[in-house]
């Protein structure tokens, strides 16, 4: 009895009001704590093993992300432009060629995270297996690119939203869309998950409409335009600029799969990423197939490579989306309007991403001692604070939309980040081509890797050439642009990018005075910051497995296959 009391006593204690004082203090005290710094191993190879990081990301979050995340502009607008400039088959020809060196720089990276995983971006990568030189120009390249891409998305969101109303001040919207992207990543790493998650189902539910409604109006299904089939391949034609209007698409394309690699730097904030990022590189192939060959080549049916409507449009005007002009021309009412708004949740997922990638390749570069110590910083929930602030204050420069030099401005971002893509795959690439043979070079055998690339050696080699190939195409653009005299402004608005590697790399090995090229493949460290399992126990599992795979019926071995 007396036990009961003294229960009843405590139980009446907890809910009295000094108690509830006592609880709210706790809960702030523990919110305060939260941003303390976390007690982090300053060994630089301990911490790219073991990294404060939250671990909050689940495999949900990495399979949206992979299949839809950083879907945006690239697709929905961007792809206007290369429309015009290289006409259907030249749009299919270039997505097709860029998509696939992209999957097998997945693998690549796949491979690479697995078996070395890394806290912050997988651009240290290129200082493990190229050589630091190499690794600064990559990440400030890397970081650049996705500094700019924030205040771009934020103020293409902006004209987006003038589609529906153009007489507020530009200016209030991206304040609006700046502080929700703010919010999002203060949650940290499972806020930004969260959000693309859902961001990426609503992209994915659209695009799948959007292709069944494509082909009803190819067939002649729409209110007014009848039966189309491929008249548009046959006038005005299947390519337009010939040659070089396919290599123009080629950049274009890279620009709307940038971000496809952030589901393995979003690996080292997963659960398991031995387990789910093989699974998430594997939809990579279905992010390429279904959310950008296909729609695009359904959009070079509808739309004629000399529409009025794509020549008179702006690169970010919401208007000049083919996905929309497509729609319109089909006389329907209502879906233009909610294919903008999905153009508009698009942009605003890609500057969401663009504060992950950013802060994360920042974090990296302060770990390997290329920037300020302080963006090292992070805090005991796992958020990189000082990278996200720093990232977050880049973000302002989209109230520029507010001034009259907007489009100069932009013009000359954009070109920053117009190739820093193509470099950061490329390296991927390079780094696995020169693990493998520093593996064969220290007698070291593939079955210790605890994850191989699917393509192997020779897919990075078809990957780094495919990368190498359409920057000297690129280059030969810039100089000789299609339907204007060259010019030296038109060719650093198209290669300013290359620019920025060249200055970074070459200045990094003046400053250092290091002219190795490359570590000799006998030098490159296969051990430290190696994931430390137990080799015997894996192999057994992936065994396991297998035979559970070779035990099922032949449709489920295609889909584990795949999928």
């Amino acid at each position: 009895m007396k036990d009961l009391e003294s229960q009843i006593e405590k139980t009446d204690g907890a809910s009295s009001p000094s108690a509830s004082l006592n609880l709210e203090n706790s809960k702030w005290k523990d919110f305060k704590d939260s941003f303390k710094r976390a007690n982090i191993n300053n060994d630089s190879n301990a911490i790219s093993v073991n990294d404060p990081f939250s671990k909050s990301l689940k495999e949900r979050h990495l399979k949206m992300i992979s299949l839809a995340g950083c879907i945006g502009t690239g697709l929905f607008i961007g792809s206007g432009k290369a429309l015009k400039a290289g006409g259907p088959a030249g749009v299919l020809i270039g997505w097709a060629i860029v998509g696939s060196s992209i999957l097998c720089t997945m693998h690549a990276l796949g491979e690479l995270c697995v078996n070395f995983p890394c806290s912050g971006s997988f651009i240290v990568y290129s200082t493990r297996f190229i050589c630091p030189s190499w690794s600064f120009a990559m990440s400030w390249n890397y970081a650049l690119q996705w500094l700019v891409i924030l205040p771009l998305e934020l103020t293409a969101a902006s004209m987006i939203i003038g589609y529906w109303n153009n007489k507020i001040n530009a200016a209030a919207w991206v304040a609006i869309l700046w502080t929700f992207i703010v919010v999002i990543n203060v949650f940290g790493v499972k806020g930004y998950g969260e959000a693309e998650f859902w961001f990426s189902l609503i992209k994915i539910i659209t695009i799948i409409g959007f292709m069944i409604l494509a082909i009803v109006l190819i067939c002649g299904g729409a209110p007014k335009g009848g039966y189309i089939g491929g008249k548009h391949w046959h006038n005005p034609g299947a390519f337009s600029h010939g040659f070089k209007g396919v290599c123009s698409v080629f950049v274009t394309a890279a620009f709307s799969y940038a971000g496809t690699e952030l589901s393995g730097m979003a690996a080292a904030e997963s659960e398991n990423p031995t387990k789910v990022l093989p699974k998430a590189i594997k939809k990579v192939f279905w992010r390429i197939v279904f959310f950008y060959v296909l729609p695009l080549t359904l959009i070079g049916f509808l739309v004629p490579y000399n529409s009025e409507k794509l020549i008179g449009s702006n690169s970010y005007d919401a208007s000049a989306s083919p996905f929309v002009i497509a729609i319109t021309n089909g006389g329907i009412k209502v879906l233009p309007s909610i294919m903008n708004a999905v153009i508009l949740i698009a942009v605003t997922s890609v500057a969401n991403a663009s504060v992950f990638a950013c802060s994360r390749t920042l974090l990296s570069l302060g770990n390997q001692g290329f920037a300020p110590k302080i963006l090292c910083y992070i805090d005991r929930t796992g958020r990189p604070l000082a990278a996200v602030g720093c990232t977050s204050l880049a973000g302002l420069l989209c109230f520029l939309s507010a001034s009259s030099a907007q489009e100069k401005v932009f013009t000359w971002m954009l070109a920053i980040s117009g190739l820093s893509a193509i470099f950061g795959w490329g390296s991927i690439c390079l780094s696995h081509i020169r693990l493998r043979l520093a593996m064969k070079a220290q007698n070291q055998s593939l079955d210790d890797l605890l994850y191989k690339s699917q393509v192997g050696f020779w897919g990075s080699m078809y990957g780094l050439i495919v990368m190498i190939l359409i920057l000297v195409a690129q280059f030969w653009i810039a100089l000789f642009p299609i339907g204007s005299s060259p010019s030296a402004e038109t060719f650093f608005e198209s290669y300013l990018s290359g620019v920025v590697v060249l200055v970074c790399y070459v200045g990094h090995k003046i400053w250092t005075r290091s002219w190795r090229i490359c570590i000799p493949l006998k030098e490159i460290d296969l051990s430290s910051a190696k994931k430390k399992v137990d080799l015997d126990v894996i192999k057994q599992s992936v065994a396991e497995e297998a035979a559970y795979v070779k035990s099922r019926p032949w449709y489920y071995r295609v889909y584990y296959f795949w999928c």
